[in-house]
């Protein structure tokens, strides 16, 4: 368990806010409880999303491509974003306390207990019969869920099933040893280059733990791929771009980069969608600070070329997507079909 006793209450380890929480309490995610002076998982075996996803849809573009995986979610989250497009499942915690103050915490308990059990068995049976290639922990954050993960995970690499987290890269440094080879793939939200935005909007301190968080994965040997949710008038200056897009590069120059469009939700309902040149516009500077691979999404079929990988040296098109679909893939054995030039990612 990803906690320790502290001070007469229980200290959370699972992520870079370390929760102190009193007892008959929970932490900020609202799913994690001090029970007893014994760490509750509020959610544990019981997730609220469920689907066999392409992996394209993570996204992940260099890890196994035209797979699926077998991808699952659970209430509750330890960001707060107002942009959140699974709202409805991440902020249910929070959305109880706002309804009923004094009993929320039974009320929640109800909304998990109408969630089908799925142990790990269960899960792992449920991706073989399906055909994926793995098991992603998505839709909400999975940090806060870790221990459920890993015990997933523990029956999945016997099954040689790999595991995936896409995650806003606020784990600690004792979630990450813990994450280290039951966790093959991540895609880590790096939101947005400056501190005032994960204050106001994700009611976040700070964003150095992210930057942290992809450096160590890329240590541990996961494979990183990096997403940044373009919203017009809050992330979208050129020099914050750059910025991190140096910073990715620094990092590893290979580093898949995506840069998707932003769509009205949650509380950010004012806004307008990001315009797709602004995103073009991204993935240039990308490329312009060394990053090989940067793509751009949620802007529909008419930019799909944008979510093509080419080959770094020779420009030829290595896979070709549509949607969430792969209609062509020329790397063989990790190289590019027509150069040999070797290509980053985890291929089979």
């Amino acid at each position: 368990m990803l906690a320790k006793k502290f001070g007469g209450k229980l200290k959370c380890l699972a992520c870079n806010r370390y929760c102190q929480i009193a007892s008959d309490q929970v932490g900020f995610c609202g799913v994690r409880a001090n029970d007893n002076g014994k760490l509750n998982l509020l959610v544990n075996n019981k997730p609220c999303a469920i689907w066999n996803d392409p992996i394209e849809k993570k996204p992940l573009f260099h890890f196994l491509p035209g797979s699926k995986s077998f991808s699952l979610g659970t209430f509750g989250c330890n960001f707060a974003c107002e942009f959140c497009q699974n709202f409805d499942i991440s902020q249910a915690p929070q959305e109880a306390r706002t309804k009923d103050p004094k009993n929320w915490r039974n009320y929640f308990q109800a909304l998990v207990n109408r969630c089908d059990s799925w142990p790990p068995e269960r899960v792992v049976d449920a991706a073989l019969e399906r055909g994926a290639k793995s098991i992603s922990f998505t839709y909400n954050e999975p940090t806060i869920f870790t221990e459920y993960a890993l015990e997933v995970m523990k029956l999945a690499k016997k099954k040689k099933l790999k595991g995936v987290f896409v995650t806003n890269g606020y784990e600690s440094k004792e979630c990450w040893k813990a994450l280290k080879g039951k966790i093959d793939a991540v895609n880590i939200d790096l939101k947005a280059y400056n501190k005032k935005f994960y204050q106001k909007l994700c009611k976040v301190p700070d964003f150095e733990p992210i930057k942290e968080s992809i450096k160590i994965a890329k240590k541990l040997g996961i494979w990183v791929e990096v997403t940044t949710l373009i919203i017009p008038g809050w992330n979208d200056n050129e020099t914050e771009l750059k910025e991190e897009a140096e910073f990715l590069a620094s990092v590893d120059k290979e580093m898949p980069w995506h840069v998707t469009a932003f769509h009205p939700m949650y509380k950010l309902l004012d806004k307008n969608p990001t315009p797709p040149e602004i995103l073009v516009r991204a993935r240039e500077i990308g490329k312009l600070a060394g990053l090989k691979h940067v793509y751009c999404g949620n802007v529909g079929l008419s930019y799909s070329d944008f979510e093509t990988t080419y080959c770094p040296k020779c420009q030829k098109e290595l896979i070709k997507r549509v949607g969430f679909s792969v209609a062509d893939n020329n790397i063989i054995d990790g190289k590019c079909r027509f150069c040999k030039e070797k290509i980053k990612g985890v291929w089979r």
